[in-house]
């Protein structure tokens, strides 16, 4: 299982959305993705919870790895088609904040290796100041600077490069673009 979470190997640069809910990921790297006419990773805990709820099935710890692996696999297939940059909207690490959070007992050494040791260029921590808005899968709107904390922690933790995105969709965009841009010029 161990090679499954492992992030393959490229020179693209790689950037994270990364934080709670509700907070714009998704719509920040589907309008980067655009503005850099490359690709995005869609977040596979969605699609995965989505079909879940579907089939009237609860998710559960056991759910968290057949998560990460889906993530992964999906990032490892995209940064294959992406030009010079790949926007992820989550990550192994964003997977194992949220597997402490819903399953305080669980415990995986190979997720906990691979959400550490994969490599991304820079994090976008996303701020709670953003309405939360429900989508039937959210479920944490009385939670939201618990997790912002935790998320940021992971990223203090871990020593991950990071800017807090802040403010309106655009703002985010507009910081966000600042620098990947910055990142891209540096390796020229």
């Amino acid at each position: 299982m161990e090679e499954t979470l492992k992030q393959r190997d490229s020179d693209c640069i790689k950037i994270v959305l990364f934080g709670p809910e509700s907070t714009g990921k998704t719509a920040i790297a589907i309008k980067l993705a655009a503005h850099y006419k490359t690709l995005w990773v869609p977040e596979f805990s969605r699609i995965y919870a989505e079909e879940k709820a579907h089939n009237n099935e609860p998710l559960t710890k056991h759910d968290v790895i057949p998560i990460a692996k889906g993530q992964i696999t999906l990032e490892n297939k995209l940064v294959l088609e992406a030009n010079k940059l790949l926007i992820c909207d989550t990550d192994l690490l964003e997977t194992k904040v949220y597997s402490k959070a819903y399953y305080p007992e669980f415990e995986s050494e190979v997720l906990e290796k691979f959400a550490t040791e994969n490599y991304y260029n820079l994090y976008f921590l996303t701020n709670i100041d953003l309405p939360w808005e429900p989508d039937g899968i959210r479920d944490k709107p009385h939670e939201r600077e618990t997790m912002f904390k935790a998320f940021q922690n992971a990223l203090k933790t871990y020593q991950k490069p990071y800017v807090l995105l802040s403010g309106s969709l655009t703002n985010r965009f507009e910081i966000a673009v600042k620098h990947i841009d910055e990142l891209l010029n540096e390796n020229i």
